[in-house]
């Protein structure tokens, strides 16, 4: 189980994790799915530090993982 930090940031490859680099991940979607979901509002926004930095708020991210549909893709519908 990976700890999530109120007030941490935190970057895509932490959040979906990166098997190559053995980062675990703290939502368990693909790449395609994750930015999907933010398009889609099911998924926190982003935060633009730089040009090629891109976070989302730790306590974004546990709120997500506190609802109870959060690992659903926005694609996938609930039956």
């Amino acid at each position: 189980m990976v700890r999530v930090y109120q007030d941490s940031f935190y970057r895509l490859k932490q959040i979906i994790g990166d098997k190559n680099k053995d980062i675990p991940p703290i939502v368990p979607v693909s790449q395609s799915t994750w930015w999907l979901g933010v398009k889609s509002g099911k998924f926190p926004k982003p935060i633009k530090l730089s040009e090629g930095v891109t976070v989302w708020r730790g306590g974004d991210l546990l709120e997500l993982l506190n609802r109870k549909d959060s690992y659903t893709s926005p694609t996938q519908k609930r039956v």
